[in-house]
């Protein structure tokens, strides 16, 4: 029986190797009848295996999703057009989509700063030339290899208002000043506070590499000419550091702020009350495979999407003031 399922799993892989090798070489040979040039005909058909599995598994569920958000659909009865009906449902519920929205925008516009801060903080320690350091890097990656969902177990366990270690560390503290251990994820004061403590996990990991590479990669020359010239330490990081990583700086801000708002997993698994609200991402969750609305959840997908665009284009907007291009001509 087991030897059955392999060679059915053997099977299906073989038929999809030559199908896509089939689309690539069908690609191919349509481009060259129409007398497109050979090396962008090669082009074309190395990428259209993933071309297709993006049009199909990727932009087609996103507008699917789209049609799905004027419908009502529980997943068992055919689609019921209602237009506006989800839209209007979300805007007008005081006691769950707004207070998602703000939990979810006050995460972000706090988690952010620290997260790029904190990662550039990292990213100018781990850039100096002492003795192991690639050691260090090493250990300072290590946070994006692990799984999110035992990082959130771990943290619930050091939030735990009980025998949490950050209770236990604070509590001779609280205790002078009178105040008792703060029931960071059941007390709906303390949530917020406890999710933005836990974004400084991701100062560490990938975000830190990205801007050692930045900062390793700006010219040597620049910080001599600097020195020459006088400047110290915080004058060649101000005019010279700054400056010429700022397009990284961009780029973290925006996938920042995506991933920000897009919280999921690290909130579903800690748990925290639902009196602080839900993440906009949960709320999806809960309306679309919970309650089995999947319009309503296809309509909060659509208004999450629309804030992700939204806060990005204001972001690369302000960037013409902050950001600098050194191969850019200025007007």
């Amino acid at each position: 029986m087991h030897e059955s399922l392999y060679l059915g799993t053997l099977i299906r892989y073989v038929l999809t190797f030559v199908m896509m090798v089939g689309l690539s070489l069908g690609v191919y040979g349509l481009l060259r009848l129409f007398r497109v040039r050979e090396t962008y005909a090669t082009g074309y058909a190395l990428i259209s295996p993933w071309l297709a599995g993006f049009l199909i598994f990727t932009a087609g569920p996103i507008f699917a999703s789209l049609g799905l958000s004027f419908t009502s659909y529980d997943l068992f009865t055919p689609p019921k057009w209602v237009g506006l009906d989800n839209y209007r449902w979300l805007f007008s519920d005081t006691l769950n989509f707004w207070p998602s929205v703000r939990l979810t925008l006050s995460y972000a516009f706090l988690s952010v700063p620290i997260g790029v801060i904190g990662s550039l903080l990292v990213a100018l320690l781990l850039s100096m030339d002492i003795r192991g350091i690639g050691t260090y890097r090493t250990i300072y990656y290590m946070p994006a290899i692990l799984p999110e969902v035992s990082v959130a177990l771990l943290w619930r366990w050091l939030f735990n208002s009980e025998a949490g270690l950050l209770n236990i560390a604070l509590k001779p503290f609280l205790s002078l000043a009178g105040i008792k251990n703060p029931d960071w994820f059941g007390d709906p004061r303390f949530v917020l506070p406890a999710f933005v403590i836990m974004s400084v996990w991701g100062v560490f990991g990938t975000n830190m590499v990205v801007f050692l590479a930045a900062i390793r990669s700006v010219p040597k020359v620049l910080y001599e000419a600097a020195e020459i010239d006088g400047a110290g330490g915080f004058r060649k990081f101000w005019n010279i550091t700054l400056p010429q990583i700022s397009p990284v700086i961009l780029l973290q801000v925006i996938m920042g702020i995506i991933g920000a708002l897009q919280i999921f997993t690290v909130a579903m698994f800690a748990r925290p009350t639902s009196a602080a609200g839900r993440f906009m991402n949960q709320l999806i969750y809960e309306r679309g495979f919970l309650q089995l609305k999947m319009g309503e959840a296809s309509a909060i997908a659509w208004v999450l999407f629309l804030l992700i665009l939204g806060l990005t284009l204001l972001v690369f907007r302000s960037s013409t003031a902050w950001v600098y291009y050194e191969a850019e001509v200025q007007k």
